[in-house]
């Protein structure tokens, strides 16, 4: 038997998942900081859930690409392919949660898609979202989120951003009536250009004189400004409103990093106003790292009735950052371990030395071999470890150690007080 693992997934190993770890810590930390709390959801949804009209829709290709199985009561399931849905229901069965509801959760989804650089079946999302508020500062703090975040983890993006009532106004002003199969094929434009969605275009039987009044609108670097001169569709008006709201709030927060984009539709059908999108402003991951956008349908379809509840929220893909952080930056760390610990004939009273640096939040690591010092010199430098400290019979007779530092290679004898004082502002 040929060992290998399931087209389209792939194992992280440690020095990649020490890179994923800061990731998610740092958008914790950013999420927190926001005034955002943590939530878990299943992997699993019934199948029912993930393929409501009001979640994916059937046209999408995030349907198309669900993972299907059942159970052994055979129970149609699906595994969830964004977190957004998953929160929808979650809401809608906690009526009385109170608003707004603003949360996060990290977690595993997948997509039975195409496999390219930054894309795979299995990933990871990090989504923030809030529920229960119309007013656009809800849209443009979960903006202010993404441009915090990316900062902090060193990336330059592109925040591009758009609004479905817009589109949806000009899709209707340019005589298209099928708008979410229309939508879904805009959303493909940078991906296979202008001529590519006119022909989709056509296919779904559209005249050209329609798609040339679409593309009149929808033309690269157009301003909200040459719009609103152009637009006679009241929700059109209603979606570049909106629009106009979110940047003048984004200039108050001095954010930089956004770029009105009309053309922007995110496949989803579920999207009802404010869309987003971050991408590298340079780099080989041509993929998304975030996106998302405001659904305020979603949630009270899954309750019944005419309900609405407003919501907005925005997906980072763990995948296609870590792939863009490996493009700035060599990946070298294959433990998370600050100090290596090489007892030379003194294993227990350096077992000692272990536990105390462990007791202090020094992440320690040490010879669980009884192997020379060039081969622990070399295990600790093939690993990345940044300090290794010698505990001999000489060291110990001045109750002190030996604290090799493995970039400079300088060494210096100190108590192990002062190797602490030394590593702990690292800790964590």
């Amino acid at each position: 038997m040929k060992i290998q693992t399931a087209r389209g997934v792939q194992d992280t190993p440690p020095e990649e998942k020490i890179v994923k770890n800061k990731i998610v810590d740092t958008l914790k930390e950013v999420f927190e900081i926001y005034g955002f709390a943590p939530l878990e959801t299943p992997i699993i949804e019934r199948y029912e859930t993930l393929t409501a009209k009001f979640a994916a829709g059937e046209s999408s290709d995030a349907l198309k690409e669900t993972f299907q199985l059942s159970d052994q009561g055979k129970r149609k399931l699906a595994l969830r392919f964004d977190l957004t849905v998953p929160l929808s229901r979650f809401v809608a069965m906690n009526p009385t949660l109170k608003m707004p509801f603003k949360r996060y959760e990290l977690g595993v989804v997948f997509r039975d898609g195409p496999i390219k650089a930054g894309r795979t079946r299995q990933f990871w999302q990090c989504d923030i979202d809030t529920i229960g508020s119309k007013s656009m500062l809800a849209d443009t703090e979960v903006i202010a989120v993404m441009d915090t975040a990316f900062k902090k983890l060193g990336l330059d993006v592109i925040i591009t951003v758009n609004n479905r009532k817009l589109l949806n106004g000009i899709l209707e002003q340019a005589g298209i009536n099928k708008k979410e199969e229309a939508i879904i094929s805009i959303d493909k434009l940078d991906k296979i250009g202008q001529k590519g969605v006119e022909e989709e275009l056509k296919t779904r039987k559209y005249t050209q004189k329609q798609i040339d009044q679409l593309f009149g609108l929808i033309k690269d670097n157009i301003t909200l400004k040459e719009l609103k001169n152009k637009l006679t569709n009241e929700e059109a008006k209603e979606g570049l409103e909106e629009l106009e709201k979110v940047f003048i709030s984004l200039k108050t927060m001095n954010i930089k990093s956004v770029r009105f984009n009309v053309s922007l539709a995110r496949g989803l059908a579920y999207y009802t106003g404010t869309v987003f999108e971050a991408f590298l402003k340079k780099g080989k991951i041509t993929s998304s790292l975030a996106g998302g956008g405001r659904y305020d349908k979603m949630i009270g379809d899954f309750m019944g009735g005419k309900r609405e509840v407003p919501a907005v929220g925005v997906a980072f893909g763990i995948v296609p950052i870590i792939e863009s952080i490996k493009e700035i930056q060599e990946v070298k760390e294959k433990t998370s371990s600050q100090v290596y610990v090489v007892p030379i004939k003194t294993e227990q009273k350096a077992l000692k030395i272990v536990q105390e640096l462990r007791d202090s939040g020094v992440k320690t690591d040490f010879d669980l071999n009884d192997r020379g010092m060039s081969k622990n010199m070399n295990y600790a430098n093939t690993l990345g470890i940044p300090y290794v400290v010698i505990v001999g019979e000489d060291e110990l007779k001045q109750n002190k150690v030996m604290l090799r530092d493995m970039q400079s290679g300088e060494q210096k004898l100190i108590t192990v007080k002062e190797v602490i004082k030394i590593l702990e502002p690292k800790n964590g």
